[in-house]
């Protein structure tokens, strides 16, 4: 499977014949520079929808004069013992015509000789207690891998600034972080998530799934929605229950005041919707129960994590958290491994209430190692229970 061309919006075209293919730094460096900003997008290749994104939002950050380069390298640093470093896909010539299409003026499609002189480095970038949860901890040094090959990348295509994407959540936060940390001379910015029109986020990896495994897979991306419509109902009833003129405490009579029977009968939205906001035990909640039915599809989804965190440095957020914060996910269906994330805001002026529990939610059945601390930020591991595959029901159920 190859990718295929893509077609840039009116307005994004990108200015000049190209792009230029170069391998070299020193060939890079050679190519002139144009008046405006240099942009670059930094890839392993395998170049899709969601990379064209990236690059068309790119081109029309900098406009007509400046200048967009594409690197694409296979980064043999990120990849751990067991994972999918030869299987990874190379499709270079699909990924420079998309490249083109998208708007780009360069692609730099370095060898690893040429980005690791002398073999792998002795000296890497470490991504601190940032790169060591959810990610970090499925996959010891990844992060420090990503920001060693994106320093070196920084340095060898000197951009003014660079484009990733919000679907790698935790790699775009750490690639910030060392930047403000090191004093990089470069603006990091996030584009969206692309989605394929079943709600798959786009991944190089998808075209491993099968057709049962892509049907397993979109529970990822369910579970996301179902916590953010599950949030946004919350609010609504609490708001709704509010202008019924009922106290708070009565919250099914208010429901039922308001001809909301059927919302009424729902005792988890009464009791969650009745005081203080407990937006992120609910958030959880949701999306914990599209993941643990889906861990009884065939084939199965086997989750790794579920993880409700402040975007700034990772950590979990409690009831009473106000803010952005980032649900993210991440499981493996068949040999394949899946994440996903969306952002979630919480209102402020919400208070904990001590008195309502966070729901247990099914975790990978994979036994941590015994010298291993708990994953910081993750649903703690728990024995996953036997249920009938149902979805959400009732005026909290999930939509999309």
């Amino acid at each position: 499977m190859t990718s295929s061309p893509v077609s840039p919006p009116p307005g994004a075209a990108r200015p000049g014949p190209g792009p230029a293919l170069v391998h070299t730094a020193a060939e890079l460096r050679a190519l002139p520079r144009r008046s405006g900003a240099r942009a670059v997008v930094m890839t392993m290749g395998a170049l899709h929808e969601g990379h064209a994104a990236l690059v068309r939002a790119a081109r029309e950050r900098v406009g007509p004069q400046g200048q967009v380069v594409v690197t694409v390298f296979v980064n043999p640093l990120q990849f751990g013992a067991g994972e999918d470093l030869d299987r990874y896909p190379r499709t270079l010539d699909d990924d420079v015509v998309l490249a083109a299409g998208a708007g780009a003026d360069a692609v730099f499609a370095p060898s690893a000789d040429e980005v690791y002189p002398g073999g792998e480095p002795q000296i890497r970038i470490s991504a601190g207690p940032m790169g060591t949860v959810l990610e970090g901890a499925s996959r010891p040094g990844h992060f420090d891998g990503v920001l060693t090959v994106v320093a070196k990348l920084l340095h060898l295509t000197a951009p003014d600034l660079a484009f990733f994407g919000e679907k790698d959540a935790q790699q775009l936060a750490v690639i910030r972080r060392m930047a403000a940390d090191l004093n990089f001379p470069v603006e990091i910015i996030g584009v969206a998530t692309v989605r394929e029109d079943d709600g798959l986020a786009r991944s190089s990896r998808n075209r491993y799934l099968s057709g049962p495994e892509r049907h397993t897979a979109l529970a990822l991306s369910t579970a996301l929605f179902a916590a953010r419509d599950r949030l946004t109902a919350e609010e609504a009833l609490r708001d709704r229950a509010a202008s019924a003129g009922h106290p708070g405490q009565d919250r099914s009579a208010a429901l039922a005041a308001l001809g909301e029977d059927r919302a009424a009968a729902d005792a988890h939205a009464v009791a969650h919707a009745a005081g203080p906001l407990h937006g992120p035990s609910v958030a959880r909640a949701a999306a914990g129960v599209v993941l643990e039915d889906a861990a009884h599809l065939d084939p199965p989804l086997d989750l790794d994590y579920l993880a409700l965190i402040d975007p700034r440095d990772f950590t979990e957020v409690r009831d009473g958290y106000a803010g952005e914060a980032i649900l993210a996910v991440a499981a493996k269906v068949g040999t394949t491994r899946l994440i996903d994330n969306i952002r979630l805001v919480f209102p402020a002026g919400a208070a904990p209430s001590p008195a309502v529990a966070q729901e247990p939610h099914p975790a990978s059945q994979e036994e941590p190692a015994a010298s291993q601390e708990p994953t910081a930020g993750a649903t703690p591991a728990a024995p996953r229970k036997t249920r009938k595959s149902t979805p959400p029901q009732g005026p909290l159920g999930a939509t999309r």
